[in-house]
């Protein structure tokens, strides 16, 4: 292993485990519909980062560089949605009929293919991303590389991102399974709400 490649899965590692929007998203359908939904949700993150790195490895990520707009517009854009599922969340946190709510809000299928949605939309809405395969990786490849190294290392953050949501899903699936009283639950899903619309405001403003 090269040292160039040993720095850029430290630095990916680092990233990628540090929780944000995308791990917020994930803990809050963990917490809703269980382990299902939560891993949902990571394939859609994953799905959306493999998109961008391809955008990206074709030349057309350098849109959102030559045109601000279009950074401001995937901000504010990324920073609503994460406030409407924050508020949301806290909405049916703050419901008296808490546990009820969970479970009549959508069937099991449905609740899979919104939290893929979720996932999804969460990571195309996010110009850190984009950056990330704009900026950061190219400083980990020499001059003379291709497209295929381009391609492994989006591909080694793509995996890493999702086996880390993944692990988030197994241990809030876990903590919903040991807190399956109402009062916790809500307790969980009111400070998920909270920090999707910190991160929201973070987003629009950082």
């Amino acid at each position: 292993m090269t040292f160039p490649l040993a720095s850029y899965l430290v630095v990916t590692f680092v990233l990628v485990i540090t929780p944000g929007a995308t791990t917020a998203v994930v803990l809050r359908n963990t917490l809703s519909g269980g382990w299902r939904p939560g891993v949902a949700t990571a394939v859609g993150a994953a799905t959306a980062n493999s998109t961008l790195a391809t955008a990206a490895g074709l030349g057309l990520g350098l849109m959102s560089v030559r045109y601000p707009p279009v950074q401001v517009v995937l901000r504010w854009s990324g920073g609503m949605y994460l406030g409407w599922l924050g508020v949301s969340s806290l909405r049916r946190a703050l419901r008296p009929d808490f546990l009820l709510a969970l479970a009549s809000e959508e069937t099991p299928g449905r609740k899979v293919h919104s939290s893929f949605g979720q996932g999804l939309a969460v990571n195309l809405l996010n110009p850190a991303i984009i950056v990330f395969y704009l900026a950061v990786v190219p400083t980990f490849m020499p001059p003379s590389a291709g497209t295929a190294l381009f391609a492994l290392l989006a591909a080694i953050h793509v995996t890493m991102a999702f086996l880390c949501h993944v692990g988030w899903a197994f241990v809030f699936s876990r903590l919903r399974q040991f807190a399956s009283r109402r009062k916790p639950l809500q307790v969980l899903e009111a400070c998920t709400a909270m920090m999707l619309i910190y991160l929201a405001a973070r987003t629009i403003y950082p």
